[in-house]
């Protein structure tokens, strides 16, 4: 194989978030039996390790995973109140910290948000837990007053017996309750009976983040707290040869320079503008390495390579393609590519951690809190029960604040410089743009074999490009393989299929890895494999002289809920109808992270080449739709988020570096370049999917064919701001 793989106030009780290569804790629920491995503490109110009743009423529901703006807070907040049958009014949450997670044998399971399963992978035990309180809290009622459970029923916080007509609140029988042995076998509600999940509740956030008084990890404060700013080496890979620390030593405000591992040098200030502008005038040499040569052009050569190497990995293999293509009348072939993308997030990366020889503590807005305490640990030379953090809101995540903990272990070593002094290390703007993990950059070549009948008989996709699970995750790789490259592309099972029935297919994938370090990005590799599916499908439609969106139904029969979909979205959009005078539609649909999504996109390119997308309309079966309201809105930011980077955003390479630096060279969509957006929420039940993540998928290639419609010219190569699209 020819892969260069590269081998103290309310809000002080936060944390946590999953171990993607973090703890070694194999994942198991010790639901309700492990919840006794440590008993609550006396005279409280905890019923079990979900749900705390106050003796005012106040219901708090424990939450493992992170809120980053999804609404995952609110929506497992519902399933828990709707198993318990609290009064909604009077819910509020909080979150364990992944050292309590420990110390109680996981008894809050995964604390991981990311790939869309902070709902999916865990309702089952978190309204198990909703559910368990509720019989427990009858139970304790019941035996008040000497009667059968069954004979009690509850409503809104209230237990009632209807023999005697005697009622009780959760509040006041909550500490009994917390006595009474957890039930072994727990039936949950069909969704058909819902009352709060399921329903467009508002969320629990939204005044906090309105009125301003939220805080995300750069706002924190507390006594005696110093700001620290970082320079790391401009070229990954490469180390400090040297610095001059007595050149900013005398500058306002500075209290210390520090080396930070091998590739980076910190400054303590005791503000973070004092700390950044000395950092700045720090004189440093750099030992770039070999990789100070690597440019653009050269990983695009060594992708190129990869797609006519005669070796690769398989994702999806069906029938015999090379003897489909041989035989073929007519073959039609195209290559795609995507760039590297950066996440981008509002929030620049953050934490603050104060270190001493005996305990580590860090507050830092993660996806993945045991991940987070697991590099802690690591970087503090403690053991994990001398360290703990804690969780504050994230200012933005899509993936960069989950499996890579890069800066959360800087702070830590900054803080160990001095100890006992709490350290805030925030990354300027450009520190985050030229040092992320960034949306691995692939390209991407497809043959199809046509017969006399226009029908599809084979179908080759060869991606050349980065793996994400070599570097982040290896031990998720499967015989060498990366599973993760084919999201979308694969044959079949609950993950992902790709759809189509086509007698002959093959998917594989030449690895080929720079130095620019990959990450988990919104969306991860279902974005650009739908671009690469959806737009070569597109490509045979027209090469046939058929209608895009018949030429796809005839190729799903077999698959009823990619089907579904897309049918609902040509409905609403009125395919087949004229639309607006200069505008043109062009579809898409795929599945991924458990759920089925399409789009149409109505698009307009000016004679000048300027593209304006007019309006999306957008479907997904998630299965369960838990909070619709949540739904609408998600797909909406999906599309803000898809379609920046489809029409603008890339980053390059030049003498090693990330060339974009802020926001003037890496553009986000304005606000008046938003299309409408309609959103047709299907769920068909039986399975749990995501949400925050598939419809983003779909929006790029919607729009690409919709440019085609439109100009006759073909986006291949991501963003479209590279392609020439004026009139002749």
């Amino acid at each position: 194989m020819n892969a260069l793989a590269n081998k103290p106030s309310r809000r002080a009780f936060v944390a946590g978030a999953v171990a993607a290569g973090g703890l070694s804790l194999g994942f198991h629920v010790p639901f309700p039996e492990a919840a006794a491995q440590e008993a609550p503490p006396a005279l409280t109110p905890e019923v079990n390790a979900w749900v705390v009743i106050k003796p005012d009423e106040t219901v708090v529901i424990r939450i493992a995973r992170s809120e980053m703006g999804q609404g995952t807070l609110t929506g497992l907040a519902q399933l828990v109140a709707e198993e318990l049958g609290c009064d909604w009014s009077k819910v509020v949450t909080e979150y364990p910290t992944p050292g309590q997670n420990v110390a109680r044998g996981r008894v809050w399971g995964d604390f991981g948000t990311g790939g869309s399963r902070g709902i999916r992978e865990s309702q089952d035990y978190v309204r198990k837990g909703g559910a368990a309180a509720r019989i427990m809290l009858v139970e304790a009622a019941a035996q008040g007053w000497g009667v059968a459970p069954s004979e009690c029923r509850v409503e809104k916080g209230v237990i009632s017996h209807g023999g005697s007509g005697r009622t009780t609140t959760f509040g006041a029988v909550a500490m009994a309750a917390a006595k009474v042995t957890p039930p072994k076998d727990i039936v949950l509600k069909d969704p058909k009976d819902w009352t709060i999940a399921g329903k467009p509740v508002k969320r629990l956030d939204t005044v906090e983040k309105t009125d301003g008084s939220q805080i995300y990890g750069i706002d924190l404060t507390m006594p005696g707290l110093l700001n620290a700013a970082i320079r790391d080496c401009p070229v990954f890979g490469g180390t400090v040869k040297s610095f001059d620390a007595k050149a900013v030593e005398g500058m306002p405000g500075v209290r210390k320079v520090v080396a930070v591992g091998d590739t980076g040098v910190a400054v303590i200030a005791d503000t973070f503008w004092r700390a950044k502008t000395a950092v700045e005038a720090l004189p440093i040499v750099w030992d770039e390495g070999p990789n100070g040569q690597v440019s653009s052009k050269t990983i695009a050569a060594t992708l190129r390579d990869g797609l006519d190497a005669e070796d690769a990995y398989v994702g999806n293999k069906g029938g015999d393609v090379a003897t489909a293509l041989k035989g073929a009348a007519r073959v039609v072939e195209a290559t795609y590519g995507v760039p590297f993308q950066n996440h981008a997030t509002m929030e620049p990366m953050n934490a603050t951690v104060r270190w001493t020889p005996e305990r580590c503590e860090a507050w830092a807005p993660t996806q993945n809190g045991e991940a987070a305490l697991a590099a802690v640990a690591e970087a503090a030379g403690l053991s994990a029960k001398q360290c703990d953090v804690y969780k504050l809101l994230l200012g933005g995540g899509f993936g960069r604040r989950g499996a890579t903990h890069d800066w959360l272990r800087q702070a830590v070593l900054i803080a160990k410089e001095m100890p006992g002094t709490p350290i805030k290390l925030i990354w300027t703007r450009e520190e985050d743009m030229t040092h992320g993990r960034y949306h691995p950059i692939t390209q991407c070549r497809m043959r199809a074999g046509l017969d006399d009948a226009g029908n599809v008989t084979g179908l080759h996709m060869r991606i050349s490009g980065q793996s994400i699970l070599v570097s982040v995750a290896p031990n998720r790789m499967v015989d060498g393989k990366d599973p993760v490259v084919f999201q979308g592309l694969n044959a079949g099972g609950a993950e992902a299929a790709i759809g189509y029935a086509i007698p002959n297919i093959l998917v594989d994938h030449a690895m080929r890895n720079p130095h620019v370090p990959p990450g988990f990005w919104r969306g991860v590799n279902m974005n650009p494999n739908a671009i690469y599916l959806e737009c070569f499908m597109d490509e045979l439609a027209h090469a046939v002289g058929q209608d895009p969106l018949a030429f796809r139904l005839k190729l799903m029969e077999q698959h009823p809920k990619h089907r579904a979909v897309l049918q609902a979205v040509a409905d609403k959009a009125g395919w087949g109808t004229k639309p607006p005078a200069g505008v043109h539609r062009g579809l898409a649909q795929m599945m991924g992270f458990g759920s089925y999504v399409a789009a149409v996109a109505e698009v307009s390119v000016g004679e000048d080449g300027t593209v304006k997308v007019h309006r999306i309309v957008a479907a997904t079966d998630p299965g369960h739709a838990l909070n619709p309201q949540q739904i609408d809105a998600q797909i909406a930011g999906s599309f803000v988020y898809g379609l920046s980077a489809a029409l603008y955003q890339e980053c390059t390479v030049k003498d090693g570096r990330i060339e974009q630096t802020n926001f003037d060279t890496y553009p986000v969509m304005r606000l008046q370049e938003m299309p409408v957006v309609e959103t047709i929420v299907m769920p068909s039940g039986g399975f749990w999917g995501g949400v925050g993540e598939p419809t983003i998928a779909v929006a790029a290639p919607a729009v690409l064919n919709a440019i085609y419609a439109a100009t006759g010219k073909r986006v291949r190569q991501m963003p479209v701001k590279n392609t020439d699209l004026r009139r002749a």
